[in-house]
């Protein structure tokens, strides 16, 4: 028995230390290594208070502003031609509506000069004239100019326009890069989301609001009465 005990005591003296002090070194060499590499994964993304943070906006890229931009319908007069059709005169009176709506300067009537139907436009002019003045565009805001046209060809049609601010984003449909030259930083192509932002800004009737909020609408007084009797009463204040 003595002769067992005394031969375990002389094996655990054998056998190494596992705290020794090569073996400290190594573990310590380790787990230096190991956070510098979390430490390295951690700082690629500096926003730690934003997920999925890359400053990547296309909100940014392709910016909504307003820019003064020229509105132009073209009417289309045949050479024989000596009366505006009502489907002319209710694209003209729709034309009208939007300048009213969004200008206060000057519409012209652009009459075409040198070509086969231009004495057509000249007859016409005065009828489109009576088109605009009764949609409520002011006489003294109609100017008539002309412009060089071919005597040969098509008809050159007979423009209207003017100018006004106008919600609108640059042009879409530019790719000044290739889209495989670098996907490792997870970022959108350079024509990403300017359809859609082309797209809102012509939904925004009034560009102001994009600057200003409007002035708030007068409370209607017999409404907040019927609400107030209401609650008051304890019934359902919703409408129906």
């Amino acid at each position: 028995m003595k002769t067992k005990t005394l031969h375990s005591r002389e094996s655990q003296k054998a056998m190494p230390s596992t705290t020794s002090p090569l073996h400290r070194l190594v573990l310590a060499a380790v787990i230096l290594g190991t956070t510098s590499v979390l430490a390295g994964c951690g700082n690629m993304n500096k926003d730690r208070m934003s997920t999925s943070a890359i400053p990547d906006d296309y909100r940014t890229r392709h910016p909504i502003m307003l820019s003064e931009v020229e509105h132009t319908l073209d009417v289309p007069i045949a050479s024989g031609d000596r009366k505006l059709t009502n489907g002319l005169r209710d694209s003209i009176g729709g034309f009208a509506n939007e300048y009213l709506s969004s200008s206060s300067g000057t519409i012209q009537i652009m009459l075409p000069q040198g070509s086969a139907n231009s004495g057509a436009a000249s007859v016409l002019r005065k009828q489109i004239r009576d088109v605009l003045t009764t949609r409520g565009v002011k006489a003294n805001r109609i100017i008539e100019t002309t412009y060089q046209a071919q005597a040969s060809g098509d008809s050159a049609p007979l423009r209207l326009s003017y100018v006004s601010m106008t919600a609108m984003t640059n042009p879409c449909g530019e790719w000044p890069e290739d889209l495989t030259n670098d996907t490792s930083a997870n970022k959108n192509y350079e024509n990403f989301g300017c359809a859609a932002q082309s797209n809102l800004a012509a939904q925004i009737a009034n560009p102001m609001d994009l600057m200003t909020p409007r002035a708030m609408a007068p409370i209607d007084a017999t409404r907040r009465s019927t609400v107030i009797g209401l609650y008051r009463e304890g019934a359902d204040t919703s409408t129906e």
